[in-house]
């Protein structure tokens, strides 16, 4: 198993819908980018199929996040299905990650039975209250921080503010950052408590991954 705080430091998000701007097909344009990502150090992946342009077939789907899963198997790194607990539990990934929106939490935890890591998004204090104590939450997700254009349904931008006052509540889970964040932002996000950072755009359309990687861990 993963050391979840270790898990969360470069915490890269993407489906095909992230990945329409270069050449190839969006299939393998995902592909390349997640084994650049992975040869340069990236410390986790979450398959995220979802939103404008995505994927509909359930075959393609499942050959695609089996392909993604083979490549980070090979890298040693957790591969994290979002939302779909199915197809999680059928390509026995590492993880999944689920919104507020998605499926009632206990249900979740019930339902995969220690069988995965399991990520809970936060987009307010309240919620980070109802769900600090429940058993087989391994982290938190915390934001959007910054706007993003990545997600069609993100909520408000929440800024620093909600990391610091998840961390003044003595609240322990792991915490990653997610929504707009770019190299420069990471060690302002780092030093509110954050034991982590999820990175989509700047990762899926990195001119220079080694640097952009480096750049997210330092």
């Amino acid at each position: 198993m993963f050391n979840v705080k270790e898990m969360l430091g470069v915490y890269f998000i993407a489906g095909t819908q992230d990945c329409l701007h270069l050449e190839n097909s969006a299939q393998e344009n995902l592909l390349y980018i997640l084994e650049e990502a992975l040869k340069n150090g990236i410390t986790c992946f979450q398959f995220r199929e979802k939103g404008k342009n995505c994927l509909q077939n359930e075959r393609e789907i499942f050959e695609l996040a089996k392909k993604a899963q083979t490549l980070c198997k090979r890298y040693n790194v957790p591969f994290f299905i979002n939302d779909n607990i199915d197809l999680a539990l059928k390509l026995k990934a590492d993880g999944i990650h689920i919104g507020q929106d998605d499926k009632e939490v206990c249900e979740v935890v019930k339902q995969i039975q220690g069988k995965l890591l399991l990520g809970l998004s936060i987009n307010n204090l309240e919620q980070a209250l109802q769900a600090k104590d429940i058993e087989g939450i391994d982290y938190f997700g915390v934001g959007p921080i910054y706007k993003t254009n990545s997600k069609s349904d993100a909520k408000p931008s929440v800024g620093l503010d909600l990391i610091k006052d998840i961390r003044k509540q003595n609240i322990k889970k792991p915490l990653v950052a997610i929504g707009g964040i770019q190299e420069a932002h990471a060690k302002n996000i780092l030093e509110c408590g954050c034991n982590g950072l999820a990175i989509i755009s700047a990762i899926t359309k990195s001119k220079d991954m080694e640097k952009t990687i480096h750049n997210l861990k330092n």
